[in-house]
């Protein structure tokens, strides 16, 4: 079950945010010299690739949350969904728009409270169509650095985005009910916002706490809500953070993979 947080954002100011990362988004594309530029912080695509990734994404995960069921989707990859779209910058600026309509059309007929399937399901995230959206919400808003990066001028991510993000990113893709398989562990992440959270690691699990708590952690992150989703994302590189405590810590969940 999902804890609740304070401050994070109601379903329609999800979409809106969506909807504003994935513009800006095709803004970067618009600016590009050329499609064919490496994308620095996914370095094995280029710009075209990163576009087809996302409208692929943004499709797949419309006919998910539109399917209305609770069993692994029939839909393919973002990566097969991407691979017809336009290469032309006019036409694929044109698909792009219409793939982040998709997305939106599908989680505004749905609401925020239907389930459906995710891959997150030993998480604290619940299956739901509000939980993609949040989720989608950090897509966009990182694949949007990603294009800004290539053109040299990225950008934080706005604040309101970020500040969920870091407590999406721990409540979805860190906390689980299977075993951690190291000694256990306290880790925090601190942002300068004002917002801290701390992840408890041990043979039960993974499990997300909003600080403040009265236990010293054994590690701990500090940065804006912005750096601390871009480090976790791995868009740039830990030591950006002030860390302190043992970095270990953050090395072992870095290359954790739960089911």
């Amino acid at each position: 079950m999902a804890i609740p947080v304070a401050n994070t954002p109601d379903f329609p100011a999800l979409l809106r945010l969506t909807d504003e990362r994935s513009a800006a988004f095709r803004a970067a594309i618009t600016a590009a010299p050329s499609l064919d530029a490496r994308v620095p912080t996914c370095p094995d695509w280029t710009l075209l690739d990163l576009a087809h990734h996302l409208g692929g994404v943004h499709r797949r995960w419309a006919a998910i949350v539109a399917a209305d069921s609770s069993d692994v989707p029939s839909v393919g990859k973002p990566s097969d969904i991407g691979a017809g779209a336009p290469r032309e910058r006019e036409a694929l600026l044109a698909w792009s728009a219409e793939s982040t309509e998709h997305l939106l059309g599908a989680l505004r007929a749905a609401g925020p409270d239907r389930g459906c399937w995710t891959w997150w399901g030993t998480s604290e995230s619940p299956q739901t169509s509000g939980a993609v959206a949040r989720h989608q919400l950090q897509e966009a808003a990182v694949h949007t650095y990603d294009a800004q990066a290539t053109l040299g001028t990225p950008q934080p991510l706005p604040d309101e985005a970020a500040l969920d993000g870091v407590d999406e990113f721990l409540s979805t893709c860190c906390a689980t009910t299977e075993a951690w398989p190291h000694k256990p562990a306290t880790v925090e992440y601190h942002a300068t916002e004002g917002r801290s959270w701390r992840l408890s690691l041990s043979g039960d699990g993974a499990r997300t706490t909003h600080l403040p708590t009265p236990d010293a952690p054994d590690a701990s992150a500090r940065g804006t809500a912005s750096d601390l989703v871009l480090a976790l994302y791995a868009r740039i590189p830990l030591d950006s953070l002030q860390l302190q405590g043992d970095r270990q810590h953050f090395d072992l969940l870095a290359s954790w993979e739960p089911e």
